[in-house]
């Protein structure tokens, strides 16, 4: 009985997990460093002075204006997809991951 329990237990924990992952659609992308200066446009904002700032790490803008940051492995992900696009602003994503707070644990990040 107390193995069925247990199990019980795990497999909860396990589909509540599942269930914080989030996506974001077509979303800004944009650097910590220039999110206040770009925030009214920031399609505007160019790979360039992206790439300049990356050492601030990234992170995306949600429709209602609310930044989110992202972790180490988004921060990499993003950065390693400005330096191989050919674009040169309009700089928008597919996100999906765990939201923590203001922060995005990256699973999966597609420049559009």
């Amino acid at each position: 009985m107390r193995a069925k329990v247990l199990m019980a237990s795990m497999v909860m924990m396990a589909a509540s997990l599942a269930l914080t992952a989030e996506t974001w659609k077509n979303v800004s992308v944009v650097d910590s460093q220039c999110v206040d200066k770009v925030k009214a446009n920031p399609d505007k904002h160019t790979v360039k002075c992206s790439l300049a700032c990356a050492d601030q790490g990234y992170g995306i803008l949600t429709s209602d204006g609310t930044y989110l940051k992202f972790d180490a492995a988004g921060n990499a992900k993003a950065k390693a997809a400005f330096e191989a696009t050919k674009k040169t602003d309009h700089l928008r994503a597919d996100v999906e991951g765990e939201k923590s707070g203001d922060e995005i644990k990256v699973k999966s990040f597609t420049l559009l």
